[in-house]
């Protein structure tokens, strides 16, 4: 698959991205499988990694300011 910003041949990688699930509230989700572009910071998340992030994030603490979860725990 190619970038679609700068048409680099897309790499496999792994990742560590934060999601904002509140007002207040940063989960920082380690060990992200993505498609990474090595010319641009341009990235794809593959629909079945973004089914586990969901899942990971609708369970977490919003009490919390910032949480630290590994993807494949």
């Amino acid at each position: 698959m190619r970038c679609s910003t700068c048409g680099c041949l897309l790499q496999e990688a792994t990742t560590d991205l934060p999601f904002k699930i509140g007002d207040t509230t940063i989960v920082v989700v380690r060990g992200v499988p993505v498609l990474q572009c090595p010319n641009c910071p341009d990235f794809l998340i593959a629909d079945h990694a973004m089914a586990r992030i969901e899942s990971l994030l609708e369970n977490r603490n919003q009490g919390s300011e910032l949480e630290v979860v590994r993807f494949a725990a």
